[in-house]
Formats: structure tokens, C-alpha cells, sequence
């Protein structure tokens, strides 16, 4: 194993080390690619009322994270085949399209259909991302290196939230629009001087489009497809609704809670990387999604900007935990030919999730108006999390069971063998 002195080293028998030039790049381009399509978020639903469509405010997540799940299986296929960098600059890409576009789609529709081709950007470069660090960085290490990249997305989702809503009162929407399109164009030049990890790639071809019916889902990504699908929800909710708890409380901002719980996610992070790589994925998960339901049960007890802030911290020390994790537990379950459709299965989790939560969320804030619609939704995010927990528990203790039924297996074979 090595040592802190060896962070930026080159391990002579164990494969590359963690901290490489192409790593490093790969987190800058991370931190761009997350700030571009997060800086808009907490805007969106007020932009939206403006131009008349204040009944489709749960649309702003659903069809974003529906293009990006539907490109899930496409993306995995053309990581495992093309190669990741191209995939990681369609992503970015789009991203820059969409963002410079937004100020002149000015209908309802035109800023739905930008919504859905949006999502094709998350939808793509995260898929190849994980996949990219999985190549480059020991199997030993997994929950190490996606806890530094995450560090690196948790600070472009923290700052763009902020840096957007400035934007958009300092100057107005469409300055953001651009500054979000600018921060993905740098995300592209940067992808460009990264190295490509697939040893064999090859030319795109359309009919790489298509797909059959085991290269849409890859079964043994199945555990961590469950886990994420469950807890994802609670952010689905979180995007849609958060601005309803913040704005009676006084605080004008509205991404100073993505700002709060992405540093905590932060401090989480650089504390705990190497855990899940020493004490297990699944008790590390198990522990961070109870952390998840209690954030949203203080986000229904919320009625002063104390309970708010301590919602949000609770809320970002848990995906501090779950999103490195349940990415190296996806790495650890797959096979390194299919590695991109494992990523994929696990990302469409993600955006199924979110979709849903938000989703369910708008339907209520706009069936049961104010507070009982809210905290509604919080409530069934808070019991999917604890489906969640549940299941954990129940695989935990399953993988264990496993594990002395092996080793009975294996001290039978000793004797058998004659040895002590």
C-alpha cells in the first residue's frame, strides 16, 4: 500500500499511482463540467414561471434527467468501444450548446425541449469519467480516487449553484446562461490534452447505437442500481423544492443550500476517502444513507434557519459518503470489458431517481399548496432512504453469510487434503 509521501509517485509492481497528470485533468475538467450545468438550477423554476409555465416547474429536473437516463446504455456502449475521452467531450459539448442557447428559446416548449437535450450531457461524461478513473487507479484505491474527484464535482456543484444566482441578480439570466455555456467550453479544452485509457478503441459508427437487450442493463451492477434508484429521490426533491423552505425563512439566495451541504459533502470527503476501501462499501453506504433519511426528516421539522442549515449539512455529509462509494462499489462488482455499461446501469439509477423525485415533488407542490405538499415530499424521500437502509442490511448481512459458507467450504478442502 502506499504512503502519503508517495502521493504524486508511480508504484513500480502495482499499476499507475492515483494522482496522475491525466487525473488531475480529469478533476479540473470535472469541477467545469459541474458548475456549467449546476449554476442554472436554482433559477430555473422562477425563469420558468416568468415565461408562463409555472405548471411545469417538476419538467425542469424530469426531462433533463430523462434524456440522461435514456443515454445511459448508449453512453456505457460507446465508453467500452470508442473509447472515454470522446464520450467525455460529447457531454461537455452539449453543455455549451445548451448553455448559450437558453437566452433564445423564450417559449414554454423551446426551454422544455433545451431541458431534454440538456440532459444528454450528464447522460454521457460522468458514465466515461468513472469509467476513465477506474482504468488509471489501483482496484485498492477506488474509494479513494472517486472521493478526490467527487471533491473536485461537489466544489463545481457548490459554487455554481452561488456564482448563478449572482449572476442572474447582478446582471441577469442571460449573463448565467453564458457563463454556465463558457465554464463547459473550458471543460472541453482541458479533456483535450487527456490520453485515452481503452486499449483497443474503435471508429464511431451509428449502428454502434445499436442496442441489444444485454447491453442496455448489466446485471451485476444490480445492488448498487437499487441502492442509488432509492436514495437518489430525496435529491430529485431537493432540486424542485428547496427554494419553497428557503424563501419564507428569509434567505434570498436560493443556492446557498446547495453552497452549505456540497461543503459539508467536502469536509466528508477529505476525511473519510480511504473509508469504504478499509471497512467496506456496503457499511459505509448503510451508515451514510440513515444520515440521509435524518436530512430529510429535519427538512420537514424546518422552521427556523437553524434547522435548515443543519438539514443541509446532514444532507451533504451523506452524499459525501454515497456518491464515492456506491461509484467504487459499481467498479469493484463489474468487468473490466463492460466497465462503461456498469457505470451506466448505476448512472441511470441516478437519473431514474432524481426524475422521479422530482417529478412526485412538482405534482404535489402543485396538488397540496405550501407546506403539507413540501413536506410530503420530503417524507417519501425520507422512507425510500430507508428502503434503502434496509436493503443494505439485508445484502450485508447476506454478503457475510456468504463469506463463512466459503471459508466452511474451503477448511473441508484442507482436511480433505490432508493439511492441518
Amino acid at each position: 500500500m502506499l504512503s502519503a509521501r508517495s502521493f504524486v509517485t508511480r508504484r513500480a509492481s502495482n499499476g499507475p499511482s492515483l494522482y496522475t497528470f491525466s487525473f488531475w485533468l480529469l478533476c479540473v475538467s470535472n469541477f467545469l463540467f459541474s458548475a456549467s450545468f449546476q449554476m442554472m438550477i436554482p433559477e430555473l423554476p422562477a425563469y420558468l414561471t416568468k415565461l408562463g409555465g409555472k405548471e411545469y416547474i417538476g419538467l425542469i429536473i424530469a426531462l433533463f434527467t430523462l434524456t440522461a437516463g435514456v443515454s445511459r446504455p448508449f453512453s456505457g456502449k460507446i465508453t467500452d468501444t470508442v473509447g472515454r475521452v470522446p464520450v467525455m467531450a460529447f457531454g461537455s459539448i452539449v453543455c455549451f450548446v445548451c448553455g448559450f442557447l437558453y437566452p433564445y428559446l423564450l417559449t414554454v416548449g423551446g426551454f422544455l425541449t433545451l431541458r431534454l437535450i440538456h440532459g444528454f450531457s450528464t447522460g454521457t461524461k460522468p458514465t466515461a469519467t468513472s469509467a476513465y478513473v477506474a482504468d488509471i487507479v489501483p482496484a485498492t484505491r477506488r474509494g479513494e480516487a472517486m472521493g478526490t474527484l467527487g471533491l473536485f464535482t461537489a466544489m463545481g456543484m457548490s459554487l455554481g449553484p452561488a456564482i448563478g444566482s449572482w449572476l442572474a441578480h447582478a446582471f441577469s439570466m442571460n449573463v448565467m446562461f453564458w457563463t454556465s455555456s463558457a465554464f463547459a467550453l473550458l471543460s472541453i479544452l482541458i479533456l483535450l490534452q487527456m490520453t485515452e485509457t481503452l486499449p483497443n478503441t474503435q471508429p464511431f459508427r451509428f449502428r454502434l447505437l445499436r442496442l441489444k437487450k444485454e447491453e442496455i442493463f448489466d446485471k451485476q451492477a444490480l445492488p448498487p442500481f437499487i441502492v442509488l434508484l432509492l436514495q437518489s429521490f430525496s435529491s430529485g426533491v431537493i432540486l424542485t423544492v428547496i427554494s419553497e423552505v428557503s424563501t419564507p425563512l428569509g434567505i434570498t439566495n436560493n443556492g446557498l443550500f446547495f453552497t452549505v451541504y456540497t461543503i459539508a459533502s467536502l469536509v466528508i470527503r477529505l476525511i473519510f476517502s480511504r473509508t469504504s476501501d478499509r471497512y467496506g462499501r456496503v457499511p459505509v453506504l448503510f451508515i451514510s444513507t440513515v444520515v440521509l433519511a435524518l436530512s430529510m426528516g429535519l427538512l420537514i421539522l424546518t422552521d427556523s434557519t437553524t434547522w435548515f442549515w443543519t438539514a443541509a449539512v446532514f444532507y451533504g455529509m451523506s452524499w459525501g459518503m454515497n456518491s464515492p462509494t456506491v461509484t467504487a462499489w459499481t467498479a469493484d462488482l463489474s468487468d473490466e470489458k463492460t466497465r462503461g455499461r456498469a457505470m451506466a446501469t448505476m448512472y441511470i439509477a441516478l437519473e431514474a431517481g432524481i426524475g422521479l423525485g422530482a417529478l412526485a415533488s412538482g405534482w404535489l407542490h402543485n396538488h397540496m399548496v405550501g407546506k403539507p405538499g413540501v413536506d410530503t415530499s420530503f417524507a417519501v424521500a425520507g422512507f425510500l432512504s430507508l428502503a434503502a437502509v434496509a436493503y443494505l442490511g439485508w445484502f450485508w448481512r447476506k454478503s457475510r453469510q456468504g463469506n463463512r459458507h466459503r471459508m466452511n467450504e474451503a477448511d473441508e478442502m484442507a482436511l480433505l487434503d490432508g493439511e492441518p
